[in-house]
């Protein structure tokens, strides 16, 4: 199954990130093929290169750029969103990049099905 992923919350204030990185590792480990990762809302603070957690907590943005380099996951930030909190193309982390709507909207078309992470 080819699933399409959108990611609405930011790293560290709700469950909504981590609970989207799980989901894909465990689907990518069954064998499934994520099409697409769309970062929106305050999810595009999951792109930011600039994020520098304490050494004792998880890192979320590297464990995103992680699994695009292994599986190639495609990691796309709403250019709307992340202009409004700051983020620009050179602040982004590895793995991520920047595009419209439009890419969101495709991988509802492409992709069996579209699951939500955050509100």
């Amino acid at each position: 199954m080819k699933f399409g992923i959108l990611v609405n919350e930011g790293p560290y204030q709700h469950q909504a990130s981590d609970s989207a990185y799980l989901f894909c590792k465990a689907a990518l480990a069954k064998g499934h093929e994520i099409h697409r990762v769309f970062f929106y809302h305050d999810g595009v603070n999951n792109s930011t290169r600039l994020t520098e957690p304490p050494q004792d907590d998880r890192n979320i943005v590297s464990r995103w750029t992680k699994l695009a380099e292994a599986h190639g996951v495609d990691l796309v930030v709403c250019v709307a969103a992340a202009l409004r909190r700051g983020i620009r193309e050179e602040n982004l982390a590895p793995g991520f990049r920047i595009s419209g709507l439009g890419q969101l909207v495709e991988s509802g078309i492409e992709a069996d099905r579209l699951v939500v992470f955050g509100d």
